[in-house]
């Protein structure tokens, strides 16, 4: 059965999108079998596997509102292993149209739930908020990774990150646990990088990643392209660093959590 991770953050320009796209993508490198779900409404998921989503017609939105199936909204093969339920700007209109509907924090749980067993991660992209969007993936998910830049204002917002995934933890999800920590646009030229990791790892009593993202020009670039840094430049620090994260979510999975972080 698949492992469903949330990649969250209510903090915008913190590398969900960039985490989402090129974990999924070095873990089906690894041969597993991977679905990628853009959950927000930006559509930076979706277009940084090279899918254009303003001609996309299955899309997440059709999905919660119930007008098609998962099946119906998953794409194969965006590369080999790895597939995708895109996104697009119709999103942002589904919490409006949600309300009134019953269970609606369920909604995606109960459609990853049909097709969890086809697939060995599930990896979805939540938006910069706190919004019923981010609670369905919660919902669905069995972990959660936060990617935290390495600026100043870091830690700014995390409590309350993760005090929402208590909240969802003692009411709609028992089960979700917080993954980890991943460190991302590390300059290592700057002692304010070094401060932030530091800073946190004194203040935050969760599991840490070992694998830190570099700032990196290309991995900066490969979205433009729409690829993920492993077929862009696959021989460049962005793309060893997701390696090496992919490596340890799969010794995590594999270890029950013991490993990795």
């Amino acid at each position: 059965m698949g492992r469903v991770i949330a990649i969250a953050n209510q903090k915008g320009g913190v590398g969900k999108s960039t985490t989402t796209i090129n974990l999924g993508s070095c873990l089906a490198e690894m041969d597993k079998e991977v679905l990628v779900i853009d959950i927000d409404p930006q559509g930076n998921t979706t277009s940084g596997v090279g899918v254009d989503k303003n001609k996309s017609e299955n899309t997440l939105y059709e999905l919660m509102l119930g007008k098609k199936t998962i099946q119906e909204c998953i794409l194969p093969n965006i590369q080999q292993n790895l597939a995708l339920i895109p996104s697009n700007m119709n999103l942002a209109g589904a919490e409006i149209e949600l309300i009134g509907v019953d269970n609606k924090e369920y909604i995606l749980k109960n459609a990853v739930e049909e097709v969890k067993n086809n697939f060995d991660f599930i990896i979805m992209d939540c938006p910069p908020s706190l919004s019923m969007l981010t609670i369905n993936a919660m919902s669905a998910a069995d972990s959660v990774i936060v990617p935290i830049q390495c600026e100043y204002y870091a830690l700014e917002g995390l409590s309350q990150l993760v005090h929402t995934i208590q909240l969802v933890q003692e009411r709609l999800n028992p089960k979700l646990e917080m993954e980890g920590v991943v460190f991302t646009m590390y300059d290592a030229r700057t002692n304010l990088s070094l401060e932030v990791v530091e800073n946190v790892k004194d203040n935050l009593k969760q599991n840490i990643y070992k694998t830190i993202i570099p700032r990196n020009v290309r991995l900066a670039e490969a979205p433009s392209h729409g690829m993920p840094i492993n077929l862009y430049d696959k021989k460049s620090a962005g793309a060893e660093s997701y390696r090496r994260l992919a490596e340890e979510v799969v010794n995590r999975d594999r270890n029950g959590g013991e490993d990795g972080c």
